[in-house]
């Protein structure tokens, strides 16, 4: 079958750091559905991947985000069978879906929402599980707390992550959403996206959220560049807070400025659930669902930014090149050509 892949981890405008290539087809293992991969996004988990992991030997296939038709199910599958519309973020120890075909635990898919094209909803999987979790099992943002009013700030708004979380807590929860964006672009699209206030975190995050007149922060979705943000988090975020990241801090965090004020930290990682096999992985397959419904009852819209077209060598370069400007809004998708 067709795939994308690497054998060498390079600079994306090296010509061999992705390359068109020729692999066997996958089988599918007791837990597993055989899917027909029809739509791919790219996550910058793909161009982290692609600079720190070399393969032992032959290609690497990546690709944590896809929607396709199951073409064949194993022997402990439940609740799916041939011809059903799925839609993923896979595991990371497994080959991607940067392919025709992928092989993928039953556990961490769902039924696609039925609203979606399969562009639109390609953006979505990885980035909805990240924000599910991150919401609700690390800031636990549904759970009894000791503040009257949860205030949410996210740090980086207009990402992947960003995009759906703001949808998430808007429709889900009944904290005040605080989303950051440095552009006028950017700005536009987390107010469409519902965020009941926007500001910039190119400038002092603390005087800007005080201006807003709306109490201390609870709880910080720090999305990117953690580094840059932790310590004024600490500054203006209300005791017993909750400070949530995602990303792999360049510097080192100084946790004692937490002590004073209780604040805890959560570390979300979406693939710790499928990586270890927990007993709780099926969690995935079911917040998969329930945004699904969401989407398809027109609560929460896809965070389809951008199509690159085919997915190819050549169109996955200047996919990873764009994630690496740190500058995109919403999701980059590709196509799996017929």
């Amino acid at each position: 079958m067709r795939a994308v892949g690497y054998q060498r981890s390079l600079p994306i405008d090296d010509p061999k750091s992705l390359e068109d290539i020729e692999i066997d087809k996958p089988t599918a293992g007791d837990h597993d559905l055989l899917v027909k991969v029809k739509a791919i996004a790219v996550n910058p988990v793909d161009t982290k991947i692609r600079m720190r992991a070399e393969p032992d030997s032959g290609h690497k296939v990546i690709g944590w985000d896809a929607v396709g038709e199951v073409v064949e199910t194993g022997s402990k599958v439940k609740g799916f069978s041939a011809g059903d519309r799925v839609w993923y973020a896979g595991d990371l120890t497994r080959p991607g879906c940067n392919a025709e075909y992928q092989a993928v635990d039953y556990r961490i898919a769902s039924h696609a929402p039925s609203t979606l094209d399969d562009t639109q909803a390609a953006a979505m999987p990885l980035t909805t599980i990240t924000a599910w979790e991150l919401l609700f099992d690390r800031l636990q943002i549904d759970a009894p707390s000791p503040h009257e009013k949860r205030n949410l700030l996210i740090i980086g708004g207009a990402g992947g992550v960003g995009s759906i979380l703001t949808q998430l807590a808007v429709q889900l929860t009944n904290a005040t959403v605080i989303a950051t964006a440095s552009r006028p672009e950017s700005q536009q699209w987390v107010k469409a996206l519902g965020a009941h206030h926007v500001i910039d975190h190119s400038k002092p995050l603390g005087e800007q959220i005080e201006s807003l007149g709306i109490g201390q922060v609870t709880d910080v979705a720090c999305l990117t560049h953690s580094e840059q943000y932790f310590e004024q988090s600490m500054a203006f975020m209300a005791p017993q807070g909750r400070f949530s990241l995602i990303d792999d801090p360049a510097d080192p965090l100084d946790i004692r400025l937490m002590k004073q004020k209780s604040i805890s930290l959560h570390w979300e990682f979406m693939y710790t659930r499928s990586m270890y096999t927990t007993d709780d992985m099926i969690k995935q397959q079911e917040l998969l669902q329930s945004v699904a419904n969401l989407i398809d009852n027109h609560q929460v819209r896809s965070t389809l930014g951008q199509n690159f077209g085919l997915m190819n060598a050549e169109n996955l370069k200047k996919a990873h090149a764009a994630l690496e400007t740190h500058k995109t809004i919403g999701k980059i998708v590709l196509t799996v050509d017929e």
